[in-house]
């Protein structure tokens, strides 16, 4: 009886001990896990404070010393204050930022209002023409002033050189495109895309049930409007002014192109180092750029954080009901603003084709072979794709996979709210601080801590393009960030804990289900990152080599050369390749719309 007792207990020891062992298997398997995603988190800290924090932190450095390298404090900001010239530069950014930016706000809120609050026809077709400014550098939109309004401008010598002919009437038309006026044009022409999004997204966000309740109570359109739309929109306007004055007072190109004798900030930083060669001063300039910048952006957030608290789960979408006349108000005041968009781009696509303006209009593409100019030519161009590409491709990998991350690891809030922090802060950081940052940085010997010599482990990054691509993926690497972030969101927590109870890895379900489902948002991403790549130049202004020319600082070039025309030339071919990746990223989303049905699968 005990041997049968023990035979029918025997089996039973085994069994204890097997699954006792896979559930110590199993949580050794989780323990490696989470080891693994903290690693990762820990290695997005790492490498946002590399290629951010610290290059920031030795810019900071560099203002405090003199030429010698010796520690002065605040002395290079006194000089810099007590010199007039240099000093008004800031009150001079600050005025043209604030100028253009409630000319911006103000055209960008009409015509997201004409889109979104009537049924006004086109509306697929004026919101193409408005996101069109993104495709271009800001040299174009200085360029085509030029064309415009120059002394052998358009306007000046053609429209207005005919009433002088036939009537003679001289108007002396000059609206001074050399000087503020023509940097607040292009700038407003610049950040006009940002606006519109900004504020088309808060326009349709507006409850339904807000205009119901005023239009029952007999409220007239225009107290709806101001009691109803505004209050609405009023972070989204928030944010709008900030976004717009940050643009603004942080851009290089049109100032560049059209600036003249009026000084800005960021036209000093590339007179100091590149025309003077005096870094300290750069640095210095830098920083005063960096502060306000930094002011704006910290209000941005915070008007960003309150319009997200003001969502409510039963807000009903807005449908706007049948209006002639605001139908046609919309559709007139929407379509001269396309018709201002487009003239930009039409007269540079004119004067790139013009053989000699104004004296031989006959077509040619003698511009466009770049035989007789400096910047590069078509290898600027190629070296721009080839730059541009590289960062599509790290910078997805890179904002992807830290917002996947940030977002779906568990526990680890220490770890994930400094990834997040740092996350937020290149958006803080202008282009021409980035660049200047990164020649301190990573043309650095070494440096000196604690009495001990630290070579510089990045040096090798320094003139290739290498540092050109991660230039730019710091740039943009902000809202690509947020972008996944938001699109991670949409995702179930439950694919998490299902892969988890499972015993399933977290890579193998990023790469089954996280991935596939989030490919629209990974394309948009990828972008992106293309095309600002392609169009910026204040990024890369500081950092290029002469074995690796690119297109946006030819351009730059050649109008310091003279060579207005090959630059508009250059110019129109930026945009022929950021509207072809358009068209191949719409191609490529409409193959990818089976990806949340082959995960339900």
């Amino acid at each position: 009886m005990r041997a049968t007792d023990r035979a029918a207990r025997a089996p039973a020891t085994p069994r204890v001990y097997v699954a006792a062992g896979r559930t110590r298997a199993l949580f050794r398997g989780m323990d490696t896990e989470r080891m693994l995603r903290a690693a990762l988190v820990c290695g997005v800290c790492l490498w946002l404070v590399c290629a951010v924090l610290l290059p920031v932190a030795n810019l900071l450095g560099k203002s405090l010393l003199d030429q010698d390298g010796a520690f002065v404090g605040l002395a290079n900001f006194r000089a810099y204050f007590g010199t007039p010239s240099l000093s008004r530069s800031l009150w001079n950014s600050v005025r043209v930022a604030l100028v253009t930016t409630v000319v911006s706000v103000t055209l960008g809120f009409g015509y997201a209002y004409g889109l979104a609050r009537t049924r006004m026809p086109g509306k697929a077709f004026f919101r193409g023409v408005a996101m069109l400014p993104l495709f271009a550098p800001t040299l174009l939109y200085g360029i085509s002033l030029i064309y415009l309004f120059g002394r052998k401008g358009l306007v000046t010598t053609g429209f207005l050189g005919f009433f002088k002919a036939h009537f003679g009437v001289d108007v002396g038309f000059d609206i001074g495109v050399y000087g503020e006026v023509g940097i607040i044009l292009a700038e407003i022409v610049y950040t006009f895309p940002q606006v519109f999004l900004i504020l088309s997204t808060a326009l349709r966000m507006t409850d339904a049930r807000l205009f119901e309740a005023s239009d029952a109570l007999g409220a007239s359109h225009l107290r709806t409007f101001f009691t109803v739309t505004l209050p609405g929109v009023k972070y989204g306007l928030v944010s709008a002014f900030f976004v717009c004055f940050i643009l603004c007072f942080t851009d290089f190109g049109a100032p560049k192109v059209v600036g003249g004798n009026f000084p800005v900030l960021a036209t000093d930083i590339y007179k100091q180092v590149i025309g003077q060669q005096n870094f300290v001063m750069g640095a210095t300039v830098a920083v005063v750029l960096l502060l306000p910048t930094l002011v704006a952006f910290m209000a941005d957030r915070l008007a960003q954080r309150r319009q997200v608290s003001m969502i409510q789960a039963r807000s009903v979408p807005f449908d706007p009901p049948p209006n002639r006349r605001a139908e046609r108000l919309a559709l007139a005041g929407c379509g001269l603003v396309a018709l201002l968009v487009l003239t930009f781009f039409a007269v540079s696509l004119l004067a790139s084709l013009v053989s000699v303006w104004p004296y031989d209009l006959s077509v040619s593409l003698r511009h466009y072979r770049f035989e007789f100019t400096g910047g590069g030519g078509y290898t600027a161009l190629w070296n721009s794709v080839r730059m541009s590409l590289w960062a599509a491709l790290a910078g997805t990998a890179a904002s992807f996979f830290s917002a996947y991350l940030v977002e779906k690891s568990r526990g680890l809030s220490g770890p994930r709210q400094g990834a997040y922090f740092l996350s937020m802060v290149p958006l803080a950081l202008p282009g021409m601080v980035i660049g200047l940052a990164y020649i301190f940085f990573f043309n650095a010997p070494g440096w000196e801590a604690g009495g001990l010599r630290l070579p510089n482990p990045f040096g090798w990054l320094y003139g290739t393009m290498a540092i050109l691509v991660l230039s730019n993926v710091v740039h943009f690497y902000t809202v690509s960030f947020l972008t996944a972030t938001t699109a991670l969101k949409q995702l179930d927590r439950e694919f998490e804990t299902v892969s988890e109870s499972l015993g399933v890895p977290f890579w193998r379900t990023f790469r089954k289900v996280t991935l596939p489902v989030c490919l629209p948002a990974v394309l948009e991403i990828a972008l992106y990152f293309f095309v600002n790549s392609m169009a910026t130049v204040s990024a890369v202004i500081f950092l290029y080599s002469s074995d690796i020319p690119l297109a946006s600082v030819a351009m730059a070039n050649m109008d310091d050369a003279g060579d207005t025309a090959p630059a508009a030339a250059m110019s129109m071919l930026v945009v022929l390749v950021n509207v072809g990746a358009r068209l191949a990223f719409e191609l490529a989303r409409r193959l990818t719309r089976g990806s949340r049905a082959w995960v339900r699968r």
